[in-house]
């Protein structure tokens, strides 16, 4: 989702895959091209750079990294922790929906392994 405060407050919105390979090599960069285009009425090549002048600040996010994450498609990876807080993680807090439910199910982890370290 792209979400722009132009001149004036007006605000404009627009919904691109964060991932369109077919359409455009990055998403980011094309809905910033797109709504400048927009904006402007300046034809912007996506071949050529985007003429920055006239952005005042960008703030981003993108679920690509939220996706792999729930997916569990991303990288191998292991946790490392100060020794002594390997099962921090795991006990947990008090803090839960049904605190006196018997039977918790955790989700499971993101990690393979935790490596404790001195500081």
């Amino acid at each position: 989702d792209v979400y722009a405060l132009c001149p004036g407050g007006q605000v404009r919105t627009m919904k691109l895959l964060s991932v369109d390979p077919a359409n455009y090599p990055d998403a980011p960069r094309e809905g910033i091209r797109r709504i400048l285009e927009s904006e402007t009425g300046i034809k912007m090549p996506q071949s050529s750079p985007i003429d920055t002048s006239r952005i005042e600040w960008i703030r981003m996010g993108t679920t690509v990294a939220t996706n792999a994450l729930l997916e569990r498609k991303g990288e191998r990876m292991a946790l490392v922790v100060t020794k002594g807080f390997k099962d921090v993680l795991f006990i947990g807090n008090q803090a839960r929906p049904k605190l006196f439910d018997l039977e918790i199910v955790c989700p499971e982890v993101l990690y393979e392994e935790v490596v404790e370290v001195d500081e």
